[in-house]
């Protein structure tokens, strides 16, 4: 069982700030700080090349720590700088023709649907939504109707980010499977929160990020790719990292997922995320997801009971993301009166989940996140601030 005033004093910004702003990036903790800081202060006296040096066995025990994580080999994780990076490299790989179908759901981020619609503009392809069930999910007998031969990718973000539905990631992957069908997953929200096997989601790409619930530094990320679908992507551009000089003049690209990682890229921070993986992992993610759970299920019980407030969570398995409206009061105010009150949460419009804001007629939403370390006075407090709002 986890203690959050454990985590508590690992986290110096919570004797600052109410945090409920997980999902956009959780609070770093104290060894991850010290960690990239450490780094830095090395560079600075003894060089950024010769300090990458000294330093390259941690390097790689951060993918070892990555594919820990996700339950993979160590050669099917790139450290990268962001999810939306490593999203983007993975999806860059797959080529489409006319009449291609890429078939993806309601939910899906935004950023990711307007490059789904970019390829599709531009190949010829057809962008398809997969209807929902009852709780909002993607549903798996649409899906499985919809599957067929032309349909060349599905592309799923797991964890929405307006509000607390989890998609059914693994049994999706077990379709996609079955179908012989490309499958791209969207983790962001998921690292650190739920655990993330990706031989039980059965995807062929996934994306995740480590400023979230991971609590790594903000710039990191990482993209898995599974080696028996790696050449059937398109590489990435090279450079001289991912593709080295042989000793015969040829230039050969790695083999491993690395060929996806870039050459110049922060050292202090790949280092900070290697100490969140391990922090991470060492706490249980079995651990973390029931706590979050707990933590959010309460969150919910008692927004639900403020006059004019409307908890707008779909899932039948909820994650510890909880979206709200006041009544009468635009979501900004709502954020900015908190803000004064130092109690942080976020605001998501419809560009980040525009599918699924429009078809239920929402504009914005607040959002407020758990995490491990949120304890009952942190809802209190919230709570607390909302009943005057709302009044």
């Amino acid at each position: 069982m986890i203690d959050p005033d454990d985590l508590r004093a690992d986290t110096p910004g919570l004797d600052h700030v109410v945090h409920f702003n997980s999902a956009g990036a959780g609070l770093p903790l104290r060894p991850v700080i010290d960690r990239v800081i450490r780094h830095l202060e090395y560079e600075a006296v003894t060089g950024a090349m010769e300090a990458q040096r000294a330093v390259a066995d941690e390097l790689e025990a951060v993918h070892g720590a990555a594919a820990r994580m996700l339950g993979c080999a160590s050669d099917e994780v790139a450290v990268v700088d962001s999810c939306t990076r490593a999203w983007q490299l993975g999806f860059a790989g797959f080529r489409f023709a006319p009449g291609d179908r890429i078939l993806t759901a309601r939910s899906e981020w935004g950023s990711n649907y307007a490059a789904l619609l970019r390829a599709a503009e531009h190949t010829g392809a057809r962008v398809e939504l997969v209807p929902s069930d009852d709780h909002g999910r993607i549903s798996l007998a649409a899906l499985a109707a919809m599957l067929d031969p032309r349909v060349k990718l599905i592309a799923l973000t797991w964890l929405p980010a307006n509000g607390g539905l989890i998609n059914p990631a693994a049994a999706v992957g077990k379709l996609a499977r079955a179908a012989g069908v490309p499958y791209l997953l969207d983790a962001a929200q998921a690292l650190g929160q739920i655990p993330s096997n990706v031989g039980e989601l059965g995807c062929d790409v996934l994306a995740g990020a480590g400023r979230k619930y991971l609590r790594g530094p903000r710039g990191s990320g990482l993209l898995y790719v599974r080696r028996e679908f790696r050449e059937q992507l398109v590489p990435p551009p090279p450079d001289h990292a991912s593709t080295p000089r042989q000793a015969d003049g040829r230039f050969v690209q790695r083999l491993d997922a690395r060929r996806y990682e870039n050459a110049e890229a922060s050292v202090a921070v790949q280092l900070g995320f290697g100490v969140a993986l391990d922090y991470a992992l060492a706490l249980g993610i079995d651990a973390l997801r029931a706590r979050i759970d707990a933590t959010a299920s309460s969150l919910r019980a008692q927004l639900a009971e403020i006059p004019g407030l409307t908890v707008r969570d779909l899932g039948a398995e909820r994650s510890g993301l909880v979206a709200f409206t006041l009544d009468g009061v635009p979501c900004p105010t709502v954020q900015a009166a908190l803000a004064a009150r130092r109690i942080n949460v976020a605001v998501n419009g419809l560009p980040y989940t525009p599918l699924d804001m429009a078809a239920r007629g929402l504009d914005q939403i607040v959002r407020a996140s758990v995490h491990a370390y949120t304890r009952e006075r942190d809802i209190d407090t919230l709570v607390g601030a909302l009943r005057e709002l709302a009044t």
